[in-house]
């Protein structure tokens, strides 16, 4: 039965973990670890501290972040 594809941030995933060279969740856990902190402020930390382009940071902050709204 074949999976449906990933959607919205989460179709990221597999270009960021090969770019990278990290698991999703450790990138994610990075983020958990700086909350609370706004968006552009967690995206902006991906970036400058990690080398993360804008959108690949961007969908990891929000994928945390929609997590912790559910």
């Amino acid at each position: 039965m074949p999976t449906e594809p990933a959607k919205g941030p989460a179709s990221y995933f597999p270009s960021i973990e090969k770019k990278y060279g990290r698991p999703i969740g450790d990138w994610q856990q990075l983020v958990r670890a700086h909350l609370p902190a706004k968006h552009m402020d967690l995206v902006s930390m991906l970036k400058a501290e990690h080398g993360m382009g804008h959108g690949h940071a961007n969908a990891i902050v929000a994928h945390v972040l929609s997590e912790r709204q559910r």
